[in-house]
Formats: structure tokens, sequence, C-alpha cells
């Protein structure tokens, strides 16, 4: 909150005294033991219409060398409404890896907005997000560059050894430093440093393998554990991804084929499919979706299934594949970058720090590509394997604990969400997850959803209730009677264009 100078001191003494109270409950009992203390202020954070309290707590990039190089580990508290809140906040992870839970904070607190009524949420830029130590490789135009630049896997390889060069000389450029594990050790003094007791943690995506680590280093830790869009600590991503998106889109024409309306609209979708994919690479002349400008861009096949791949995270735009497939088999593929490029966009929080992204994957996911069970996708096949192979072979890999990979049994309730539809942590992830961590794991699929299911409808007020349920018990009970109110989700019908619909409409008998 931005306070003016007030002339009455009184004023100013009631608020640096209310002040003092609110920095008093946040630190709580750890700053009493003469543990590091984290000092909250007020602070204004981007799509909150209240005030935030921010702080910063000082962290050894090396845990092992604690009076080496330090860096600033950024933390936001959404305050809870209530005066007397309950003790117990929600630490939220974000996901990528590489985003910044801070810069999420309109999103997560519209998401939280039940939890905000008694619990504070917890918001912390994890080590190479965000304002910690970040390693950005983009900026905030990224969007706009030219699409010859952002779909081309070529040039997008060498962009990004290029930033590896530069983040390498950065104070904390020692990129072997931001593996999950250390993460989590800094989401733990970050709970210590706030004199908070068991907390409640939510992941989605990246943040559910976060969120198990943290759950298996600290499980004393942790009261209650909602993860959503499972990644299993030994999955291989660049090759788990490519099965799991060509199951999606599999799905997806198969809906089609199926539908009269859709193989009316767009006949013989798969051979379409199949024949545009042999015809690759091609050249073709495309209006950029952002900045309208055309340009003439080749498109290689991974190029292609790099565009395709993106709309299957979400079934809404999933839906506009059939209408983009079939235009770009008739050599129009604006429609496909449209799709492709529109979960993109630079959009404020949505970015991703590349360089935490890669550290990240390159130490914990691609020295165990070798051992890899799953087949590569059909269409999909090796492409984004072939990027991470390229650059994991010369990014800097910090150590991994070899306890990391393993889930083992919790005490601690745990609601695993799941959507049917998710193209990269489907069920088969959640499930298998869901099996290790035992009898106090309730898993939750929901039909026709994508990647993320805790805020669609009534999956919201599902996570609410498990949390804010006293028993553990009854918390798994409710949430397995609950989330029957998901059953009837539908797939979106494909999208048909007003023009294309008024002649298929003419056509018809």
């Amino acid at each position: 909150m931005n306070v003016r100078p007030q002339r009455c001191e009184g004023w100013v003494s009631a608020w640096a005294l209310m002040a003092a109270a609110m920095l008093a409950l946040t630190i709580g009992p750890a700053a009493a033991q003469g543990e590091p203390a984290l000092a909250l202020k007020a602070c204004r954070l981007k799509g909150l219409s209240t005030e935030a309290r921010c702080g910063v707590l000082k962290r050894p990039l090396d845990p092992a060398r604690p009076q080496g190089v330090q860096f600033d580990l950024h933390v936001a508290v959404l305050p809870a409404l209530a005066r007397n809140k309950l003790p117990d906040p929600v630490f939220f992870f974000a996901g990528g890896p590489g985003q910044s839970a801070v810069a999420l904070a309109g999103r997560v607190s519209g998401l939280m907005g039940r939890f905000l009524t008694r619990r504070d949420v917890v918001l912390i830029d994890q080590r190479g997000t965000g304002q910690s130590a970040p390693l950005q490789c983009d900026d905030s135009t990224s969007g706009l560059r030219p699409l010859r630049e952002q779909i081309d896997p070529v040039r997008e390889t060498a962009r990004l050894k290029a930033c590896l060069a530069r983040l390498q000389k950065l104070p904390y450029g020692d990129l072997r430093m931001f593996t999950t594990t250390l993460a989590m050790a800094d989401a733990e003094a970050v709970r210590q440093a706030l004199g908070l007791g068991p907390v409640n943690v939510i992941g989605g995506s990246y943040g559910t393998r976060a969120a198990l680590e943290y759950l298996r280093a600290y499980p004393a830790s942790v009261r209650r554990a909602v993860i959503d869009g499972v990644a299993p600590p030994d999955m291989v991503l660049m090759r788990a991804m490519s099965a799991d998106n060509q199951a999606v889109l599999d799905g997806v024409i198969g809906d089609c084929e199926t539908s009269p309306a859709c193989s009316k609209t767009y006949p013989q979708l798969r051979q379409r499919w199949q024949a545009m994919l042999t015809s690759l690479p091609r050249e073709a002349v495309v209006t950029h979706p952002l900045t309208g400008t055309s340009e003439t861009v080749m498109f290689s096949r991974d190029a292609v299934l790099g565009l395709v791949r993106m709309p299957l995270y979400v079934p809404a735009y999933a839906s506009a594949l059939p209408y983009a497939i079939s235009e770009a088999a008739n050599g129009r593929f604006t429609p496909l970058v449209g799709v492709g490029t529109g979960l993109g966009g630079g959009a404020k929080g949505m970015e991703l720090a590349a360089g935490m992204h890669f550290s990240v994957v390159c130490a914990e996911d691609f020295p165990r590509l070798g051992a890899a069970t799953d087949a590569p996708g059909r269409d999909v096949g090796n492409a984004s394997e072939s990027v991470y192979r390229e650059l994991c072979a010369v990014w800097p890999r910090g150590e991994v604990p070899a306890a990391f990979y393993s889930v083992p049994t919790s005490a601690t309730p745990v609601l695993v969400f799941s959507g049917s539809a998710d193209p990269v942590t489907p069920p088969r992830h959640g499930g298998r997850v869901a099996k290790l961590l035992g009898p106090q794991a309730l898993h939750l699929v929901v039909p026709n959803a994508g990647h993320g299911v805790m805020g669609q409808g009534c999956m919201t007020d599902v996570m609410f209730r498990f949390v804010d349920q006293s028993d553990p018990a009854l918390a798994l009970k409710s949430a397995r009677e609950e989330a029957s109110c998901a059953a009837k989700v539908a797939r979106p019908s494909a999208y048909v264009p007003m023009g294309l619909a008024a002649d298929t409409r003419k056509s018809a008998p």
C-alpha cells in the first residue's frame, strides 16, 4: 500500500503499531528461536487489487558453501482476509520448469480465492525464476519475433546456446545449482523463516515434481498436498511427452472421424494430416498473429509438430486443430501458426525462464534418457528429444541425489489430479504416483480435461474442501465422493469458422 505522509501523528503511530503487530504475526516463533527471519512489507503485485506482503531471504547458491555466493530469494504472501486466520498457509509451486510463482499472483489469487478467506497463500520465486537469481533467455517481446525464428528448432537451439554463454557469466551463473532438490531446501528455509508449522502444498505441472520432492525431503512440514498434472521425479520428460502428445493428437483426430459433423466438415482428416507431414519441408506465406505482417516461412516437420503440440494442452485450443490441419494440408499455414503460438504470446506470468528450465531437465531427466522405456510417438517422433539432446550435451548438470527419484509412502493426505486429455502429464503418471504414495493418496481423473484441472468448475471446490477438512480420513472420503461433479465434462466440439459453417449448411441434403 502507498501511504502518503500524514500530519496527524496519531494516525502514523497507529499504522506503525499495526504494521509491527502484522510483522510479529508473520515472523512468528522462528525469530524468537534465533533462526533467520523473513521480514515482509506491503507490496503491490500485478493482477491483484489488494496489497500483498513481500520479502527477500538470503540463500547460498551452493548449500555446501554457506559463506559463498548468495542470492535473493523473493517471496510474496497473499494475506488471508480473516483477522483470526488459520496457522497453516498454502505454498503454491509453479510449473514449467521455469515459471515465476510471484508473476502468477493474480491468477493464483483467483484460483485460491476460497483459501484466502482464512489462509495465507505463499508464493516463492524458485531459484532461477522471477527475481530469484533469474535465468531468463527471453524478453517480454519474444512473441513478436519473426515466426521463422520462433518455430525453427535449429534457430531456437542456437539462440539458447548463446544464452547459455551469457548466463554463465552472471554472478550466480553456476547452473549446476538450480535443481529441484536445492529449490525445495529454499522453500523449507522460507517456512522456517516465517515461523510456520506444517503447510499445505499445491503444485501444478512441474510444480508437482517440486511438491513431491518437498514431501519426500520434509514430510513433517506438509499437512496436505494437492498435485495437478503429475510430472513424476523419474519421468524422462523429452521421451515421455512424445508418446503422450501422440496419444492426445490421435484422440483429437479420432474424435473428428467419429463425429458426423466434424467428419463431414473435415473429411479424411487423418489421411490429409499424414499427406501434409509427407509434403514437408514446405514454404508458405503466413500472417504473424501478433504483428499482422506477412512472412515467408519454411515449415519443417519438426516446426509443424511443435505448432501442433501447444494447442493439445488445452482442449478448447485443440478443437481448432481439425480446421488448422485441414487448412495446412491445402498450403494455408496461418491458422496453424495462430493456434500453435496462441498459448505463448508473451503473456505476463506465462513466460519460462529457459535457463532454469534446462538446468532442471538436463540434470534430472536427460541422464536417464538411455533407460527410458516409452516408445516415441508415431508422428511426433524425436523432435523435442533432439533439441534436448543437443542442449543438454553442453548444459552444466547439477548433482541429483538417488533418493530424489523415489516416491515414498506418504503419511500425509495427497490429492492427485489428472486430465484424461493431458498431452504431457496424463493419468498414467498420476495413477502410478498415487499408487506409490499409498493409501493416503487419492487419484481423480477429469474426463476430457487437458493440462491442469484444479481450476475447472467444481474441482476448485473439491480441492478447497480437501485442504480445509480437519479430519484426514474425511478429507479423502469427501474428495472421492464430490469428484463425480466433473464426470460430465465434455470435449469441445471441433471449431468451424462462420463462413465454412455456412458453406457446410448449404451443401447439406
